[in-house]
């Protein structure tokens, strides 16, 4: 497979879809073998064989150059090993079968005649033993691969980061073979030992421990970028898709949920995600485009620029591009007129440093210009005057099929959280008198935004979705700003008494009742709950059959959620609603491709979805309550 794995559409155009989202294409070169052979290589202890190219020598490999090996152990007292360097892997296997089938060996064949064009070849290795009744025996394969450059738009190339450790050259696949079979054994022995706390706890039930590693699986098959360290990144720099489907790298919305399990995990990975966002947000992008939410209305769509000064990005850029440095790739909205991403960027960095020790001040001036600038824009589209900004009436937050209007609880919330969050920050940078002015500016500004959410949005129950729509549904998450003010030891957005009775509501509504009717409609047969709504009437009917946002299931939204139940001492709601969203994963097939939605139809939307990490939110408030 060397060479096939590169872009043959260097500058690809980009379209819009039916669904109103930008697309571009990807033409591999799947299936051009020309000049690929196979060497067989080894030494005492160790049989592998390497799976190159004819211009290996090359002294600057270009994408899709490099190399596969596979790899075994030799012990010549307990086991046989066989080989093949050049069988037909389009063919009948009878070349490998044949004697394979019959005593387990391989005709033991070193050729490296490259393939010819339109020819395959593959390579094998087998090991034969013999064990007596009862015995057991551990045989180590390694699959290894050395590609080392991955290129954006032509010409923008980047190394990975392991070649920091193994070398740029593209000729190292063996070497990383070795190590693989040197290291297995501690490597697993590691694996276990960061597992078996969790395992452990009997207080966690086996779906929850089950599903908190497995969810893990998008940091390394969410479309992962992991780059060479230089002077400024000294441990390179991260990404993963939102989603194959929605393939740019790191929406700033949706990691706000998803990103806890990196952040505990690997926190300078994590904190190399927000400095990238921190450069991104004083950058200016003329370019326009039309906003595919209006194609999918069939209207004339605004033409607007694709980046703001002082707008936070909604993403980290697309691999058609430039990531980290071409930013705000999605034009289904117009992000530069969203009002959470500059809360979610600023809640995100405070989180990063409370939560990995209050040390790293360096990171924490690393971002505060970007957050006075970003906050400062935001407060923008505060056009009355009044201390929040307002809802456009168009979709323009994380819920971008759902029109909010007027102070929404949703925004205003994050927007108060934020405020909070900035006066922390700064009060810890306060060495400066533009520094002070800023914290002062932000203290103003929640003087008067908290009252006036209060009394715009409290209903005696729970929240309202929004001041101006007269809507009374019941939002999901109408209090993500109150989760992570406390999450972040800073002052409550809400009265907690109201904070408890909207979360209740929330629970009864979006989940409970909005399942009864789910069952009662019999739109679809389903075992479990599916999930929480993301927003329904109290009686848990939808306002609009017709929505989409409101009545989808969005599994890292109920997560989040469910960390926010733990958060209020209300773990076993929390863990009833969880289980509801992992058996609807797990049970039907979608493990390992977990949607962002669900819907009551028994459909879903978008796999291999960041969001879903919040699971490790639950985790992280079950620690924090014990």
């Amino acid at each position: 497979m060397v060479g096939w794995f590169t872009n043959t559409l260097k500058s690809p155009h980009v379209r819009v879809r039916d669904d109103g989202s930008p697309v571009y294409e990807y033409q591999p070169r799947i299936g051009e073998s020309a000049g690929n052979f196979n060497r067989l290589t080894g030494d005492e202890q160790r049989l592998g064989i390497v799976m190159t190219h004819a211009g290996e020598n090359c002294p600057q490999p270009l994408e899709g150059d490099g190399q596969w090996s596979i790899a075994t152990l030799l012990n010549p007292y307990l086991s046989e090993v066989f080989y093949d360097t050049r069988w037909n892997p389009v063919g009948d296997g009878s070349d490998l079968w044949d004697s394979f089938s019959r005593d387990g060996s391989l005709r033991d064949r070193d050729d490296e005649t490259p393939a010819q064009a339109g020819e395959r070849i593959g390579a094998a290795i087998a090991v034969r033993f013999t064990l007596k009744p009862g015995q057991t025996r551990q045989i180590p394969f390694v699959l290894s691969w050395d590609f080392p450059v991955t290129e954006f738009a032509q010409g923008v190339n980047y190394f990975r980061r392991y070649t920091d450790f193994f070398g740029r050259t593209g000729h190292n696949a063996w070497t990383i073979a070795r190590t693989g079979l040197k290291h297995h054994a501690a490597w697993r022995e590691k694996i276990q030992a960061w597992q078996q706390p969790i395992l452990d706890r009997a207080d966690l039930p086996d779906w929850f421990k089950m599903a908190l590693f497995n969810e893990l699986y998008d940091l390394t098959d969410g479309g992962t970028l992991w780059s060479a360290a230089d002077e400024r990144d000294p441990i390179g720099q991260f990404a993963v898709l939102e989603c194959v489907d929605y393939r740019w790298y790191e929406s700033l919305d949706v990691r706000l949920y998803g990103s806890f399990g990196l952040l505990m995990l690997w926190p300078e990975l994590e904190k190399s995600v927000m400095r990238a966002f921190a450069r991104a947000i004083p950058a200016r992008d003329e370019k326009t485009r039309v906003i595919g939410y209006y194609y999918t209305l069939k209207a004339e769509s605004p033409i607007a620029i694709r980046k703001a000064a002082g707008a936070t990005p909604h993403d980290l850029g697309a691999p058609n591009e430039h990531v980290w440095e071409k930013t705000n790739y999605t034009s289904y909205q117009d992000c530069n007129l969203w009002k959470d991403l500059g809360a979610d960027f600023v809640l995100q960095v405070y989180r990063d440093y409370r939560l990995t020790g209050e040390t790293d001040i360096e990171f924490l001036t690393d971002c505060w210009d970007a957050i006075v600038q970003t906050l400062h824009y935001l407060k923008a589209f505060d056009l009355d005057g009044d201390g929040i900004p307002e809802n456009s009436g168009a979709p323009d937050q994380t819920f971008d099929d759902w029109r909010l209007q007027g102070i929404s609880a949703y925004c205003g919330g994050l927007w108060i959280a934020a405020l909070e969050a900035a006066v922390a920050i700064g009060t810890i940078l306060q060495t400066t008198r533009e520094t002070a002015e800023s914290v002062e500016t932000f203290r103003e500004w929640l003087r008067r935004s908290r009252p006036l959410y209060q009394e715009k949005l409290w209903n005696g129950q729970s929240y309202r979705l929004d001041s101006d729509s007269g809507s009374d549904i019941v939002m999901a998450d109408q209090l993500c700003g109150q989760f992570y003010a406390r999450l972040l030891g800073l002052p409550d957005v809400v009265p907690q008494i109201c904070a408890a009775s909207a979360l209740q509501t929330v629970y009864d509504a979006c989940f409970l009742k909005f399942n009864q009717w789910v069952q009662s409609r019999s739109v679809a047969s389903h075992a479990w709950a599916i999930g929480a709504a993301n927003g329904v009437r109290p009686d848990g009917s939808p306002e609009n059959p017709n929505a989409t946002h409101p009545l989808e299931v969005w599994t890292g939204i109920n997560f989040g959620i469910a960390a926010f139940l733990v958060q209020m001492e209300m773990q076993p709601q929390a863990m009833t609603l969880a289980e509801s969203v992992v058996r609807q994963i797990y049970d039907n097939g979608l493990q390992f491709r977990t949607p962002e939605a669900i819907t009551a139809n028994g459909t879903f939307r978008a796999s291999h979805y960041l969001r879903a990490m919040a699971i490790w939110a639950i985790l992280h408030q079950i620690l924090e309550n014990h």
